[in-house]
This record gives structure tokens, sequence and C-alpha cells, in this order.
């Protein structure tokens, strides 16, 4: 192995290590060095990553292959374990492991005042990211999988970790079983893979792709081209994992867990590896035209629906959180016009600012103890300045406004979408434009309510005051982050040298064609992101600083539209009557006719017939011997008499 190859290993291997050591041994070591140990791994993993980022690939290769091992030999199908070393891999790798070191060192000052010991956090915390790596990192699509439900696994684990709470229990469960109804999905979609091209590695599917182009499947009486049904099915598991329209219901219960555990879930795992997928699988999906359609459509919707449930939320962290579903249909939306480049980049600068809020959010949660309804606060920009200007920071970040980093990116894809010229991408970018608007309104909401006026509860804010060096550190890099990782990434993730960059990672067909003609956007066009998010801002003072009685009386004039926003469109409840109720009902029957009825009355009928017939046979064993020779003869008299009649 070159020193190249075992630099990425590292990037990959520590956190498991950390998670390992932490967790085998953090009950005899204790919560201070099982921290140490997981944080020293998850910086060294940072380092490394970021070292091999720089160093790049070799022009001339293109993608690396790091082998570990072999893994699966089962009859006729052989997998090895190996990382794969291209440029889309190592971007990841890099942004996954800067965003889980920060989360880490966050997490010794936020879960300080914790009861339990916490060596089993933190474990969880670099077994995710593990997890992650493994995702990204795959040369084939069985460690993909592995990778995908260990992300799985582990958000489980870390949504319900305190397990005396029956909301986080119930929130673990929602998301473990949303997932797993879309990996099935994708599961099919995998075995149809290896059907059609006798391997599940990406190199031998992609170098035979265009020879099966006009494949068909024959399903519901009509011939399906081959690649729309994977493509849609892949996208399917995708939806599940990235929180997309119709899949999207465990996003925001899985705030139930603590604030570090949905910084990492929304912003550099678990819901950023259905977007990868796109982007890994581009090679594909260029020749699955219907399937990018619904892409658009389905991403184009997600962002609008989120943002709408995000304007009325009261709970600070289920706001940020729609925003991150929000966030994710504008990737989705730039994958299906092929402009993959542009989800990779709203992926990596969105890592920053979104963490950056979701953990300026565990601050002021941390400042007023454990308080997350926004109109319980108010105020507390004196009480936790610092907070208060990072929040800025996301807030300017997550609304494009320039030069902060969501500008570069969400811009990019929304030129994209209008340099399409289809109707489905227009339709994306309709919906992208109004809900930057949106996005804005509800940041602005977020930031007045929380820091400006007067507090709405003394109690609270009286003794609010900023966190630790833990705290506020991880704040102020991904505050750095969020400033300048636009500017710095745009020229190489979708600018003049975005194809040197990936080295051919990342595959364009009709979306090349559309990266040429997004220099060519009108700048009304162009300009229209940061208007809408100008206006946004606008509205946002007009409505809770100028004119705070406003929101009051909008809800109480447009009671059905707050309601059904505030409901988040109804979907749980529209699940619980189409799904949940129809299986509980099922369940009983199966329980009490079926099983009590029927299975256990089974066992439970013999032992009585038993139980009877020895009854019986017992009340012949009288002790007279007369009973006992006169049965005999009977006994003897059937004897004679059957025998006579069979001769």
């Amino acid at each position: 192995m070159t020193s190249s190859a075992a630099i990425f290993a590292i990037a990959v291997l520590a956190p498991l290590g950390g998670s390992l050591i932490a967790g085998l041994f953090g009950r005899i070591i204790g919560d201070r060095p099982a921290q140490a140990i997981t944080i020293g791994l998850m910086a060294a993993a940072c380092a490394s990553a970021i070292a091999t980022l720089f160093s790049g690939v070799p022009q001339d290769m293109g993608t690396a292959v790091v082998s570990l091992g072999h893994w699966i030999d089962a009859g006729g199908f052989h997998a090895n374990w190996s990382l794969r070393a291209d440029m889309l891999s190592l971007s990841m790798v890099a942004m996954v492991t800067t965003i889980s070191l920060c989360v880490h060192i966050y997490s010794v000052g936020y879960m300080n005042h914790e009861e339990m010991p916490t060596y089993r956090f933190f474990s969880y915390l670099s077994l995710f990211t593990f997890a992650m790596l493994m995702l990204v990192t795959s040369n084939d699509l069985i460690q993909l999988f592995f990778g995908w439900e260990g992300v799985g696994l582990v958000s489980y684990l870390l949504i319900g970790y305190w397990y005396d709470k029956p909301s986080a229990v119930a929130a673990a469960i929602k998301a473990f079983v949303v997932n797993r109804v879309a990996d099935l999905f994708f599961l099919v979609g995998i075995a149809l893979l290896f059907l059609q091209f006798g391997s599940v590695t990406y190199d031998n599917i992609f170098a035979v792709v265009p020879a099966q182009v006009g494949a068909t499947y024959h399903l519901f009486g009509t011939d399906w081209p081959v690649f729309e049904v994977i493509g849609t099915l892949l996208f399917i598991g995708a939806m599940g994992k990235s929180a997309q329209l119709f899949l999207h219901t465990w996003l925001p219960d899985a705030m139930e867990g603590p604030t570090p555990v949905s910084a990492l879930i929304h912003a550099a795992t678990m819901v950023t590896a259905g977007v990868f997928l796109m982007a890994r699988m581009s090679p594909l999906l260029e020749f699955a035209p219907g399937t990018k359609t619904l892409i658009v459509l389905i991403g184009g919707t997600t962002c609008f629906f989120a943002a709408t449930v995000g304007l009325v939320q009261p709970d600070i962290k289920r706001t940020i959180a729609y925003s991150t579903c929000s966030q994710l249909g504008y990737m989705f939306m730039a994958a299906g016009v092929g402009v993959y480049q542009a989800s990779i980049f709203h992926l990596t600068t969105h890592a920053f600012f979104k963490a950056l809020l979701f953990l300026g959010a565990g601050s002021v949660i941390h400042a007023i103890h454990g308080e997350q309804d926004m109109f319980r606060m108010g105020g507390l920009w004196r009480k936790i300045p610092f907070t208060y200007a990072v929040m800025w920071i996301g807030s300017l970040a997550l609304a494009g406004v320039f030069p902060f980093a969501g500008y570069w990116s969400k811009d990019g894809i929304l030129e994209a979408m209008w340099a399409a010229q289809s109707g489905p991408a227009t339709y994306g970018w309709a919906m992208g434009v109004v809900t930057a608007f949106i996005t804005a309104l509800y940041s602005w909401r977020l930031i007045f309510l929380v820091f400006h006026g007067t507090p709405r509860d003394a109690h609270l804010s009286e003794h609010a005051h900023e966190g630790g060096i833990a705290i506020v550190l991880p704040l102020g890099i991904l505050g750095v982050g969020a400033v300048l990782a636009g500017v710095l990434l745009d020229r190489f993730y979708i600018g003049t040298a975005q194809a040197q960059f990936w080295q051919g990672s990342i595959v364009n067909g009709a979306g090349a064609a559309v990266m040429n003609r997004m220099e060519e956007v009108p700048g009304l066009i162009a300009l229209a992101p940061s208007i809408a998010g100008l206006l946004g801002i606008a509205v946002a003072y007009l409505a809770y600083m100028a004119r705070p009685e406003l929101p009051a009386s909008l809800a109480r004039s447009l009671r059905p539209v707050y309601l059904f926003l505030l409901n988040k469109w109804y979907f749980d409840e529209l699940y619980d009557v189409l799904f949940v109720r129809p299986y509980r009902a099922l369940a009983r029957i199966l329980w009490k006719g079926a099983d009590e009825g029927v299975v256990e009355q089974v066992p439970v009928g013999l032992a009585r017939l038993t139980v009877g017939t020895a009854v019986q046979a017992a009340r012949t064993q009288s002790g007279s011997i007369a009973i006992y020779a006169f049965t005999m003869l009977i006994g003897l008299v059937v004897l004679t008499t059957t025998l006579l009649f069979v001769h």
C-alpha cells in the first residue's frame, strides 16, 4: 500500500477505531479519555482526508482503488473490501470528517451536564461517521449498501439515545421503519443491476451501460426501459434517506435526539447519502430521462413543501430541520437536470451552514436550560452575542445572500434549472425562487423571535450565557466555512476548473449542455433568487419587528391555511389512516384470532384432551378383581370374534 493510499485508509478507518475503543472500553477508561480518543482519531481522519483531497488523484488515473481485503465469496459472486478514491469520494470524505470533528468537539460542551455516561454517545458519533465514509468510498453497490444500512442503524441509536424518553424512542423507530420501506426498493434496484450486468462493481457496470440502452422489462403489460426501472428504484431509496416528499416524515421527528446528532444527520451524514447516490450513479441516470424528470418534480415540490411547513413551526430545531428537507430538494433538482456537480456543491456548502445553524440552535437551547419553543424566547442577543452573530452568518448563507456560501451553490442550481429549458426544469426553477423567499422569511422569523424583542420568559433568559470553548470553537470554524466555502469552491465544483477537478468521477450527458448555457442566463433571472431572499428578510422584519401583531392576526384570519401548514400538510395523519391503523387492525386480528385463537389453542386443547383421557383411564382402576376379569373376558370375546370373521 502506497503512502497516499495509507493516508486515505486512515481517513476512513480512524473513526471506526475511536468508536470501538470508546464503545468497548469506555466503561473502564471513563468519559473524558473516551472523548479524547474519539476526538483525536477524528482529527487524524480529518487531517488525512484534507491532505488526500489536496493531493488529489493523478490526472492519468482518475480513479484509484485501495484494496483492504477479500469480503464475500458466494458461488459465482465475489466482492472485495475496497476504498474508491476519486474526486467525488475524496471531496465527500473531507466534508464528512470536517463536520464530524466539529460536532465531536461541540458535544463535549453540550453533553457536559448529562447524568448518564457519555462514552456511548461518542462511540455512536464515530460509528455514524465511519458508516457514512464506507458509503461514500464504496467501490461497489454491496459496500455502499453496507454503509447505507449502517447510517440507518446508528441514526436509530442516536435519535433514541435518550431511551427513557418515549418521544425519542418513537422517533427512532419511525426513522428506522420509514427508511426500511425505501431501502426495499433500493435493494431491488441493486439486485436488478446485478442480474442485468452480472456485477455490482461501479466500473464494470458503467463500462457496459451504453450497450444496454435498448434493454427492457415487461411489467404490468408494458415494456419499460431497464434504466428507467432501475433508476426509479434507486431514486426511491434515495428519497427515504434524503427525506424527500412522501418519505420525509421521519426527519422532523429526528429532532428528539441530542442537538449534535441533529447537526450530524442533517449536515454531513444520512440525509446527504441520497444526493451522493444520484451523483455516483450519474453514468446510468443519464440514460434514464424519465427518472430524471421525476427527480426534478419531487425535488421541486419538496423544497416548496418543506419551506411552507418551516414557516409556522414553533420549535427552533424543527424549523431548521424543515429547511434541511427544503435544501435537499434543491440538490435533487440539480441532479434531475444532469448537473450533478451543482448538487454536490450545494451539499458541501450546506454542510457548513446547516451544521452551524443546528449547533447555534443547540447553543441557544443550552443557554436557556433545554427550552426549544421560540415563543418563550426573545431578547437573547445581549446574553449570547457570539451565538447571535454566527446564527446571522448561517441564515445569510441559507438565504443565499452574497457573498455567503449558499449564494454560490443555490444560485448555481437555479441557473441550471433555467438553462435546462424544459417544462419540469422551469417548474423546479419557479419552486426554487419562491422557496428562496420563504426560506429567508422563516430564517429571520427565527432570528427575530429568538434574539430580538423583550424576553417572553424572564426566568429562562435571566441566567442565559455563552457555552464554553468546546461550544464556541466549532461554531467559529463552521462560521468561517459558511462565509468562504462558496467563493473558494465555486471555480472547482461548477466553474471553469470543474472538468479538471472532477476528473470524470461525475458523468454529464445532457447536463453538459446545461452547464454551458448557465453562463448565458439573463441577468434578471440570475438575480431573482437574491431578490427573493432579500424580500423575505424585509417581510420578516415587517412581521416580527415593525408590526409584531401581524403574524397572529394572519393566523386567525387564515386559520385553515395556518393549521394546514402547522400540521405539516397532514401527512402524518394521512399515513396514520392509510397505513398505521389498518396495520394495527390486521396485527390485532392475527394476534387475537390467529395467534391466541388458533396457534395457542392447539397445544392447550391437546393438553386438555390428554388430561381428560387420563382422568377417564384412572377411573377404570378400581382395584376390583371381578371387574378386571370381566374386562379381560370382553377383550377375549372381541379378539376371538375378529379372528373368526377374518378367516
